[in-house]
């Protein structure tokens, strides 16, 4: 209980501190961070497309929606917690492309997973190279309930992740009559995995230069808090969202990302200053992103509220359930 308070607390005094320096901030490194960050969205949701093109050759189906999808899904993860804007993905991404299904779907998600476990671990590796950014025992100390937690408790999180484990294994062998269908429509929405020149190319090679985009925003946002904007800052910052995205039980790691900005950035410029960075870069990309996935939903699927994509979603599961039922 004493971590929660201490967590909140610190939390709320970083946004106390953002919000004290909204006249320091400089608005045009802002904006063009942002602008940096809504292209890296889109160069990334296009890699995501290529990956459904290989899923489903013979379906045609435009890339707008699967752009909208995938931004609607990041902009509702930054404000709803255990990352369930991914089911926002799921079924808009399903409804937006013929004869699809969901376990094709769902399994398509992932691949997007083998370039973000590549790239964190040669950032965290350099992270972790320079002196400031904390060990993983050290995670414990931090100001951040659900890391420090699991970071104190490692006999509970080995028991948590060995029972999830074997909770997936159970679901497999009561499923065991329709499993052998279910591994197809899985193996089908990794399609492009299986071609190596393909996937680099056209997966690999786009989440890439997404990331210039990404660390372009970055290095932008650095500077609008007078952080100062450098390759080292920048992978440092990469580095926190890096270790925030493994624990995501607050909407788009907020906490986990403030209290390791601050331990990492400490003695770099002033407390104050620092704080702001940690709390208001969260706040920033936070609301550009679910402003532009909103405007997506309304836009192109003329959807206005995540409670509408949930009923239409349970519908159309229902809808499945009954057809293959008759």
């Amino acid at each position: 209980m004493t971590t929660v308070v201490a967590s909140l607390s610190s939390f709320l005094d970083s946004v106390g501190e953002f919000f004290s320096k909204l006249a320091d901030i400089n608005w045009l490194a802002m904006i063009a961070g942002l602008i940096a960050f809504g292209i890296y969205l889109t160069v990334r949701s296009r890699a995501y497309f290529n990956v459904l093109r290989a899923a489903y050759p013979k379906e045609t189906f435009p890339f707008r929606n699967i752009w909208a999808a995938y931004v609607a899904s990041y902009g509702f993860n930054n404000v709803i917690p255990a990352r369930g804007g991914d089911l926002i993905k799921l079924y808009l991404v399903k409804r937006s492309i013929p004869n699809s299904s969901y376990p094709a779907v769902g399994s398509s998600i992932f691949v997007e997973v083998i370039f973000d476990l590549v790239m964190g671990s040669i950032i965290l590796t350099y992270a972790f190279t320079q002196g400031v950014f904390p060990k993983p025992p050290d995670f414990s100390d931090l100001d951040a309930f659900d890391l420090s937690f699991f970071a104190s408790h490692p006999q509970f999180t080995l028991f948590l992740l060995t029972a999830l484990g074997i909770l997936v294994m159970v679901g497999f062998a009561l499923l065991s009559r329709r499993v052998r269908a279910f591994w197809a429509r899985v193996r089908q929405g990794i399609t492009i995995v299986f071609d190596r020149r393909r996937y680099f190319r056209e997966v690999f090679l786009v989440q890439l230069g997404a990331w210039v985009f990404r660390c372009t925003a970055f290095w932008f946002l650095l500077e609008a808090f007078h952080i100062g904007g450098s390759v080292r800052n920048v992978l440092l910052v990469l580095g926190t969202n890096a270790v925030a995205s493994a624990v995501p039980f607050t909407p788009g790691g907020a906490g986990v990302q403030q209290a390791l900005l601050i331990k990492v950035f400490a003695g770099a410029t002033s407390a104050e200053a620092v704080a702001a960075f940690s709390v208001g870069q969260q706040i920033a990309i936070a609301a550009f992103s679910f402003a532009v996935g909103f405007g997506a939903l309304a836009v192109v699927f003329r959807i206005r509220s995540f409670k509408e994509v949930r009923r239409l979603g349970r519908e159309d599961r229902a809808a499945e359930a009954a057809a293959a039922k008759s």
